[in-house]
């Protein structure tokens, strides 16, 4: 059965893009909302540096979990369709958050948004870039990072807003509105052309391809698609496909992109910068507006990379970013490490440090790691080789957002400092193993994956 909006014009495809992207803003408005709620959940529930990491990271058990059965039910069911369930959860995790009467409910609640987040974070990138031309596919999967740059933002700009009133709950259940948002544009977006087709729905596809192509680019992509399918017959998304010889280099590329992009630290600053901020001698208030202002910065920072990502290529960009972001992390690991917040100057430093390290990471590695995903498998593996991805990233995530409350008893310039040795991983690691894929069809990387098998 076909969906209305299989049929639309090529008019039609922005809407499709933006709403295929949302899900983006579960995961920036959960995952910012906890910087600025927790300053206020913290002194009304008196919660330990331990319960303050769990609040924090208990939405990425939750991810952690998605993650897992995110692959399996998008090639069972569609991206589509796995996308509306996690509006629906994401919705009801909401409500959850903003009733809760104590720390059980309410880590309970974060849990189950992040379920959605996680499922959100598998599916999108692979549902973005399966619906988008070749030739601008890397700023279309950029629109994933777009979106939760815009939902962290977002975050920020309601924790201030609210703050005067120290309203945790409405900060955390406004999170409502971008799901049910979600849930309508999705519903009216189509599934995508390599699905349909791996599921012998042919003629659906070819609608959907003509929304966005001149006819005969339209034929000449569903003649790839079909290539690839009677090439690799195995679509059904099993795990166990990835342990196949073919795959283990996608794999291994795939798992340390995910881990890096965390453990260069950007969830410290996500999670904790109102903290860190008013740790370097702001106000609550002040440090609040100054996390709206990062959040600010890092959506400017993303649509330039919309814009150039197809042009310069994702490795120079993981390149780039991976240098200003570890001259950054030691400048801020310096500021700590040598007591220098005391002055006016020394906090001045710490937020131009967290400013320019949030512009560096949202050029390259915020967004780029989920172009990278799926673009690293074929389709036979591509859902559940993102969910790896995506397991691994959350994975490091929580172990990032649980432990940095803890070890900065120990002092925030070390802390810092190993995330500037991350940084320095980061860019061996890109050097190392990481292929240009801008400006080649998702067809023509699965056959350059297939053909590096007997090597």
């Amino acid at each position: 059965m076909s969906v209305p909006s299989t049929t639309a014009p090529r008019s039609a495809a922005g809407p499709v893009f933006f709403f295929g992207s949302f899900g983006g803003i579960l995961a920036g408005y959960d995952q910012g909302i906890a910087a600025g709620a927790l300053l206020f959940v913290q002194r009304e529930l008196g919660l330990s540096p331990w319960a303050q990491g769990l609040v924090v990271s208990s939405l990425m058990l939750g991810a952690i979990l998605g993650s897992l059965v995110a692959g399996g039910l998008a090639e069972r069911w569609g991206r589509r369709r796995v996308l509306q369930l996690a509006a629906v959860v994401f919705g009801l995790a909401a409500l959850g958050m903003a009733a809760a009467p104590g720390v059980a409910v309410l880590v309970a609640a974060r849990v189950l948004g992040g379920l959605a987040v996680g499922t959100a974070s598998v599916v999108v990138p692979t549902y973005l870039s399966e619906l988008a031309p070749t030739r601008s596919r890397g700023g279309i999967a950029t629109l994933n990072q777009l979106m939760i740059a815009i939902g962290i933002f977002l975050a920020y700009v309601t924790s201030f807003a609210l703050a005067p009133w120290s309203a945790w709950r409405w900060m955390l259940g406004i999170a409502l509105l971008p799901a049910v948002l979600l849930l309508y544009g999705v519903s009216r977006s189509p599934e995508t052309p390599r699905w349909l087709v791996a599921h012998g729905r042919a003629d659906e596809a070819r609608r959907v391809l003509l929304g966005q192509l001149e006819p005969d680019e339209a034929e000449q992509v569903l003649a790839d698609i079909r290539r690839t399918l009677r090439e690799r017959r195995d679509t059904s998304g099993n795990w166990r496909v990835l342990a196949t010889r073919a795959l283990r280099r996608p794999l291994l590329i795939a798992i340390g992109l995910a881990a890096l992009q965390q453990l260069i630290g950007i969830n410290t600053i996500v999670y904790y910068a109102p903290t860190i901020l008013r740790s370097a001698g702001f106000g609550d208030s002040a440090a609040l507006l100054n996390s709206v202002g990062l959040g600010a910065l890092s959506i400017v920072t993303t649509l330039v990379t919309v814009r150039v990502v197809d042009r310069f290529g994702r490795r120079n960009l993981l390149l780039l970013g991976g240098i200003v972001m570890l001259v950054s992390m030691t400048a801020l690991a310096g500021l700590f490490g040598c007591g220098l917040l005391g002055s006016t100057a020394g906090a001045a430093g710490a937020l131009v440090c967290l400013a320019v390290f949030k512009v560096a990471y949202s050029l390259s590695w915020g967004p780029l790691m989920w172009v990278l995903l799926p673009e690293q498998f074929p389709l036979r593996a591509r859902s559940v080789g993102v969910g790896a991805g995506s397991f691994v990233n959350w994975t490091a995530n929580l172990a990032v957002s649980q432990f940095f409350p803890v070890l900065l008893v120990f002092g925030a310039g070390a802390v810092f400092g190993i995330f500037a040795g991350f940084a320095v991983l980061a860019l061996v690691f890109t050097v190392v193993f990481v292929r240009e894929t801008a400006n080649r069809s998702l067809e023509e990387l699965e056959l350059g994956v297939d053909t590096s098998a007997g090597k």
